[in-house]
């Protein structure tokens, strides 16, 4: 192990302003700048690097640079990266000792880069070296963006636990939800192995609060023409995942920001508005139909038409408030009617759930009735809002350029 702090390649101070990546001045020799974000991966960063170069020389001889961008890693990475310079002086290592995160590491990295097109891949061997010939083949094609993708076809993940893809398909699922415009673009949103054109991000302000910078591109980017390549993404063979509790209230801000920045806040916040009122309508009429004082139902016709009730209730709101500016390109009562049944059936399937999640937690764990009730429709209210966005008012939507990917 080498010791001693390493000297930095660069260390800008650390800022809350957003990032801007420069457009190149002139035309540079660098085709291709792949930024490598490390923290404690002094284990497999000579290795990374090696496979990296080997791979970039047969495509790319002489038109490309690394650049290790490491935060003061107490393995010292940044130092066993700066030991392999004279063996690849095509790479370049910059050490921040002011700031933390990946994201921000990366684009502290593009801002020090020369290349035309820009890079990101993980220190730890999780993204295969070799896909890289895959990648750039793609750029020389046109893309603006080339995404490493675990779900695209012959993708995936090596030896994940189910908790572990719970996880990660319920973070894609949040921002599908939150931002059906960005993450429906690609099937992996969350990618951190992506190649992009400079001049589709040059000059604009990037903030990313946390570690997922892809959604970031996807979200401000004059992003048009995207292609995709599936891999395998490996298990770590040295240290430990970087993911905690903090890493997921920084990924669920990030896409709360973007929400609100980019001007899709009004139409997520009429559908909550108007979930919240068929709450009040199912919980009220559900407290007529069951409660012994009242009609005295039973529990489950009780909820299953108090549940329709709300439906209609909240179809009728979200058809002529939330979603006016699409049913207003599809106007006629067999265009309404259509779209009722789309909704119908999305909150049928939903309302299954709803059902048997009131009935568990009511009649098997002895949660009362209104209380379980109150935690069933939370469960799926992400359901419906995602499908009826993308279905029940999708189709105007597709067929006009003027709302696109709004929602």
């Amino acid at each position: 192990m080498l010791h001693g702090a390493p000297t930095s390649s660069a260390d800008p101070k650390a800022s809350a302003a957003p990032f801007q990546i420069p457009p190149l001045s002139q035309s540079s020799p660098v085709q291709l700048s792949l930024v490598i974000p490390t923290y404690n991966e002094a284990s497999s960063i000579c290795s990374l690097i090696r496979q990296l170069c080997a791979h970039l020389d047969t495509i790319l001889p002489g038109s490309y640079e690394l650049i290790v961008v490491d935060d003061n890693s107490p393995d010292y990475t940044a130092k066993v990266a700066q030991g392999l310079q004279k063996e690849f002086p095509q790479l370049q290592v910059i050490c921040r000792h002011h700031e933390r995160g990946l994201a921000t590491a990366v684009l502290r990295g593009w801002q020090a880069a020369r290349g035309e097109v820009l890079g990101v891949m993980d220190g730890d061997l999780q993204h295969p070296p070799e896909i890289v010939l895959k990648l750039w083949p793609l750029i020389q094609k046109g893309a603006d963006l080339v995404v490493g993708s675990r779900y695209a076809p012959s993708g995936g993940v090596s030896h994940w636990s189910l908790g572990r893809r719970i996880v990660s398909r319920g973070a894609q699922w949040i921002g599908l939800v939150l931002l059906p415009g960005v993450f429906s673009r690609v099937s992996d949103p969350l990618s951190g192995l992506f190649l992009v054109r400079r001049q589709a991000i040059a000059g604009i302000p990037l903030n990313p609060k946390g570690y997922k910078l892809l959604i970031e591109v996807l979200a401000r980017g004059r992003v048009k023409t995207i292609a995709e390549v599936g891999y395998i993404f490996q298990e770590r063979q040295n240290g430990e995942s970087k993911i905690q509790l903090q890493t997921c209230l920084q990924y669920l801000h990030h896409l709360m920001v973007l929400r609100f920045s980019l001007g899709q806040v009004g139409s997520f916040l009429r559908f909550s508005t108007v979930g919240l009122s068929g709450t009040l309508v199912d919980m009220a009429l559900l407290y007529v139909l069951h409660d012994p004082t009242n009609l005295g139902w039973d529990l489950i016709t009780s909820k299953l038409v108090a549940s329709e009730v709300a439906i209609l209730n909240n179809f009728l709101w979200n058809d002529l408030w939330t979603f006016r500016h699409v049913t207003r390109l599809q106007p006629g009562p067999w265009n309404r009617l259509k779209r009722l049944a789309k909704f119908n059936v999305i909150c049928l399937i939903g309302l299954v759930l709803n059902t048997s999640l009131v009935t568990l937690l009511s009649e098997r764990l002895g949660i009362h009735y209104l209380l379980a009730n109150l935690i069933a429709i939370g469960v799926v209210v992400f359901w419906n809002f995602y499908l009826n966005s993308k279905l029940s008012w999708r189709s105007a939507e597709v067929k006009s350029d003027s709302v696109g990917g709004q929602s």
